[in-house]
């Protein structure tokens, strides 16, 4: 007889919006870091920003919610910090110090500098680590916190308060989760191709939108993140959908990277 096909999906989930700030916020390193990091592109520093320590650990922000996510202790075998706006603590890699007070202290790193596209191909490297046959659970920490130290060199989209994402993600009998990731710089058709990936899933499937791919022309029973949360908004819709009914299609448009991501929940 074949043998029974196991995938990896996402089960559970929990997430958080956090006030006030980090004492690492004050820490001069950030101040040295940030410097060195924009000198070379002549972009001023946010002294007004360093100056009252806003922004948010990312570390301090996941580690209670890790706790929640995994009440037994349950081991997980990889974790992946995923974020879009940068940590205020650049020496010490959060995704390290977060595997070390996770059950099993898995094999951890950080995925950056792809917007709004990280959640999705953080997703996608635990799903290839799965076939590997060396993960059973992942943890998946998306996190954004709401000061950038410096002036952009153009518009940018930050977040209205620092939040963060925890997903459990285990081996489960049956297909895995599908992540799907394509070049799409036109918002219209992205949404209009995400659509038709919704029909594609039969009655009943549920859809889930960040803010930006939300319109008029969305099927009823839709959920739209809010505004605000450019990367963590579509991930909290899904933190308090889990556990539900499936299948389920997540989906997110990065319009300045011109990337259309989705993932899709058996």
């Amino acid at each position: 007889m074949p043998a029974e096909t196991r995938g990896l999906r996402v089960t559970r989930a929990v997430a958080a919006g956090f006030d006030g700030h980090s004492a690492a916020a004050l820490h001069p390193d950030l101040r040295v870091f940030t410097g060195d990091l924009v000198r070379p592109y002549g972009l001023p520093l946010r002294e007004d920003l360093l100056a009252e320590g806003a922004g948010y650990d990312y570390g301090e922000m996941a580690a209670g919610l890790i706790e929640q996510a995994l009440p037994g202790g349950e081991p997980a075998d990889l974790l992946i910090l995923a974020f879009s706006s940068p940590d205020v603590l650049p020496a010490a890699p959060s995704s390290l110090r977060l595997s070390r007070h996770c059950p099993g202290q898995p094999t951890a790193f950080a995925v950056c500098d792809q917007g709004s596209a990280t959640a999705f191909a953080a997703l996608r490297i635990a799903a290839a680590h799965h076939r590997t046959g060396g993960c059973r659970r992942a943890v998946i920490v998306l996190a954004e916190q709401s000061a950038l130290h410096y002036r952009p060199a153009e518009p940018v989209e930050l977040p209205a308060e620092h939040r963060a994402v925890v997903l459990v993600c285990e081996e489960a009998p049956g297909e895995g989760m599908r992540v799907r990731q394509q070049a799409e710089p036109d918002s219209a058709q992205a949404l209009r191709s995400v659509l038709d990936e919704h029909r594609r899933l039969g009655p009943g499937a549920g859809l889930l939108l960040a803010a930006d791919l939300a319109s008029g022309d969305t099927p009823e029973g839709a959920r739209a993140a809010r505004p605000g949360q450019p990367f963590t908004g579509v991930w909290s819709l899904l933190a308090d959908r889990l556990p539900g009914p499936g299948p389920l299609l997540v989906a997110d448009h990065d319009r300045r990277l011109g990337r259309l991501s989705t993932l899709t929940l058996p």
